[in-house]
């Protein structure tokens, strides 16, 4: 089973057969290392499952990259707003090494609800989930400090500090990359 249909399992609760039915209309998809998966201001047809490797979400303000967020295996990776709403793409989706995704395109996506009965509750799941990791995301970045940070993302996923540039995990942090130097300093002592 892949990663995909046990975080379907998983995280639904649907059966064998509904998991089966979902992850069939996913293709598998391989990204090189630097490729990208979507670029501002194209339209996001297609939604993603990170399998295997680093993928970084990012946009560029006043020539500044800002990162939202760096997925690694069992994460989704989208533009929300353009793939639902039709709207153009805000965010970079872009490997950081080479990657296995699967992926499902716009039309297959509508088409699961026409496959699986309680879509409707599973999609509203899902996107609830997805609110719920950005809820985190403002709280951490408003009731901690550059420190707290980055301790909490040291635990939640050390792997991270394995595979991605610093500046990239510092703008994720909200702070400078020689401040993320100086508590990584810190903490090794």
């Amino acid at each position: 089973m892949s990663e995909l249909e046990n975080y379907i399992q998983s995280y639904f609760g649907v059966s064998k057969e509904e998991v089966s039915a979902i992850s069939s209309m996913f293709q598998k998809v391989n990204l090189e290392k630097g490729e990208f998966f979507l670029k501002t201001g194209r339209y996001s047809e297609r939604l993603g499952f990170v399998q295997a490797g680093v993928i970084r979400e990012f946009v560029i303000i006043n020539d500044k990259e800002v990162t939202k967020w760096i997925s690694t295996k069992g994460y989704f990776v989208v533009d929300l707003s353009s793939f639902i709403f039709k709207q153009t793409a805000r965010w970079n989706i872009q490997a950081l090494t080479d990657c296995e995704l699967f992926v499902i395109n716009i039309d297959n996506y509508k088409e699961i609800g026409k496959t699986i009965p309680r879509w409707a509750e599973l999609e509203k799941l899902f996107i609830a989930k997805c609110f719920t990791v950005l809820e985190d995301r403002v709280l951490t970045h408003l009731a901690m400090t550059a420190e707290e940070r980055y301790l909490h993302l040291l635990a939640f996923n050390k792997e991270l500090f394995q595979f991605v540039p610093l500046q990239y995990l510092a703008s994720m942090l909200g702070m400078t990359p020689e401040t993320l130097s100086r508590l990584r300093k810190k903490s090794v002592q």
